[in-house]
């Protein structure tokens, strides 16, 4: 770590990719090739009963909060800026909980990440805030202290519309969120049955046009149109394409996300299993916890943390 420009540099991006982490259980951008069929045709769902997309949709979304928790693999790529892995489990009953293991595997992220001594790290996830735990180069800076905690009201003090946008996305992550966005589509389509890690499903697929989004009859409240076009365009989304795969449980196990960000091309695929996993998340020690907005002023006064 060479800096107090490079050390704050360190901390928005290690905000930005935690956020990134969560989102395998959020929103985002993608799909898969294979679009076939429509929404106004009938077809099977979870279970196998024959539905429309929507409705099956619809049924899915519900089911999947209903969960409560999964554990969840992830894999994300977004231009030349990262490449990250996640790995571990999460709760949405109550606010976002859960622990994962966030490995960065390229990009500029995994660049700087190296910089402030680790490439891969912890990441604990509670109703109003995340914790980062750092390598030993981060903790000779910050005072002998391994984690830094992001409290989510202070993530607007990243700045712009990007600090707005993690606020929102860490406090409404859940997996159905990617069923809300597929429904926001408006012309959902049912790809076809598919095995996916061993489990029967139905594929189901979509594009987003953000100008679009609240014109589209999505079967969406007003008020859920306007949070994701919202969350997008805070995102510099334009068009992105969804592909979810539903068991017949109702219950989300896959989905592929694909689209163009501010930040370029982007790409996410995950995994969730085990609905209903147990999942005990503590906050870090208070003695071995740096804060995110007192690192900031420390930087600012020009002093090193």
């Amino acid at each position: 770590m060479k800096g107090t420009g490079a050390r704050r540099a360190g901390l928005s991006i290690v905000a930005a990719a935690l956020l990134t982490g969560a989102a395998a259980c959020s929103s985002g951008s993608g799909r898969s090739d294979g679009d076939e069929g429509s929404a106004s045709a009938a077809s099977s769902g979870g279970g196998g009963s024959r539905v429309s997309p929507i409705a099956a949709l619809r049924t899915a979304e519900k089911s999947t909060d209903r969960a409560d928790s999964a554990k969840v693999e992830s894999t994300t790529t977004m231009g030349s800026v990262m490449a990250m892995t996640a790995d571990g489990s999460l709760g949405w009953g109550d606010g976002l909980t859960g622990t994962l293991t966030i490995t960065y595997t390229g990009g500029t992220v995994a660049d700087t990440m190296r910089q402030l001594g680790t490439i891969s790290m912890q990441a604990r996830y509670l109703p109003d805030a995340y914790y980062a735990r750092m390598g030993d180069a981060f903790a000779g800076q910050a005072g002998g202290k391994h984690w830094i905690k992001y409290p989510y009201d202070a993530l607007e003090t990243l700045g712009g519309g990007s600090g707005a946008y993690l606020k929102d996305q860490m406090e409404n992550s859940t997996p159905n969120q990617s069923v809300k966005l597929l429904l926001a589509s408006g012309d959902v389509r049912r790809v076809g049955e598919e095995t996916v890690r061993g489990e029967r499903t139905t594929h189901y697929s979509g594009t987003v046009e953000v100008a679009d989004l609240a014109g589209r009859n999505s079967s969406l409240s007003e008020s859920q149109l306007a949070d994701l076009k919202k969350q997008l365009e805070q995102a510099g989304v334009t068009t992105e394409t969804v592909d979810i795969w539903v068991d017949e449980d109702d219950l989300l196990v896959k989905k592929v996300e694909k689209g163009e960000s501010a930040n370029g091309t982007y790409s996410q695929t995950a995994y969730y299993s085990d609905y209903g996993t147990p999942v005990d998340t503590e906050a870090p020690p208070v003695a071995d916890t740096a804060d995110f907005s007192e690192l900031l002023r420390q930087q600012g006064a020009g002093s090193t943390p």
